[in-house]
């Protein structure tokens, strides 16, 4: 089995594969202050979880955006998979994608994954938006380049900031209220959170068919992905795993 691990600001998302299908996929939060044996212990306790044997892991390929973490969970690979070493994502690697970027080595190793993995999914052109801590919009050619993107600031993150600097404002569950034109607080904020940020989606969609002067299919994957595509006709498709997908083939391609 192969095990894949999206190492993210947010959260890890973790996943199994077997003969190239996701098996299990499960995820924890990312602590900086945990320990390799912190994690490796977390890990054991999904794995009994699932029944799953540690030893059946025969592959371990790790994407991470926080380098400082990457140490602690290789050594707790090593530790806890019986001293295997995680394969780690870089623009390096064979991927199937040619990387069009001015410094491809500060590419975010999960925009390379999802890159590859809309590619080999769905062809291209193509956009994968990934609504996560940040929202990255990333461009693959119909000839299998990524040609780049943009990044904003995440659903959450925008959110919090908002609260956090504005007195009378209060955290909400985030939910599309029945109008926008609210009259009360909590719901003024649920419609400007999520109508406002379909509202961004749109207009950068709209801008990179501009310049690509093309169509193409848009691919939205991460956290809040089903909710926002439930409010706008651009997104195509949602894939939640995109990420882990995109781990298992470049593994494939680099083993």
């Amino acid at each position: 089995m192969l095990l894949v691990m999206d190492v993210g600001n947010t959260n890890i998302k973790t996943g199994l594969f077997e003969n190239g299908r996701l098996k299990h996929s499960w995820r924890f939060n990312t602590d900086l202050r945990r320990t390799a044996d912190e994690y490796g212990v977390q890990m054991e306790s999904f794995f009994g979880h699932l029944g799953v044997d540690t030893r059946d892991v025969d592959g371990i390929i790790l994407s991470s955006v926080i380098p400082s973490m990457n140490y602690t969970i290789e050594h707790m690979c090593r530790l806890y998979f019986h001293g295997q070493c995680a394969m780690l994502v870089s623009s390096g690697l064979r991927l199937g994608v040619s990387i069009l970027y001015d410094r491809p080595e500060q590419l975010g190793s999960d925009r390379i994954c999802n890159a590859v993995a809309a590619y080999e999914s769905y062809g291209g052109p193509c956009v994968v938006v990934d609504f996560g801590t940040a929202t990255n919009f990333s461009v693959v050619s119909r000839k299998a380049e990524f040609l780049g993107g943009l990044i904003c600031p995440g659903i959450m993150v925008s959110a919090d900031a908002m609260v956090d600097r504005a007195a009378m404002l209060h955290r909400v569950e985030y939910v599309k209220p029945p109008r926008v034109v609210c009259t009360n607080t909590r719901e003024a904020i649920q419609a400007g959170v999520i109508q406002g940020y379909v509202g961004q989606v749109d207009y950068i969609l709209k801008q990179i068919e501009e310049e690509l002067d093309e169509e193409f299919l848009v691919i939205a994957t991460g956290g809040m992905s089903s909710m926002i595509a439930e409010e706008t006709d651009r997104i195509g498709v949602v894939n939640p795993t995109l990420t882990l997908e995109g781990l298992s083939l470049i593994y494939e391609r680099n083993k």
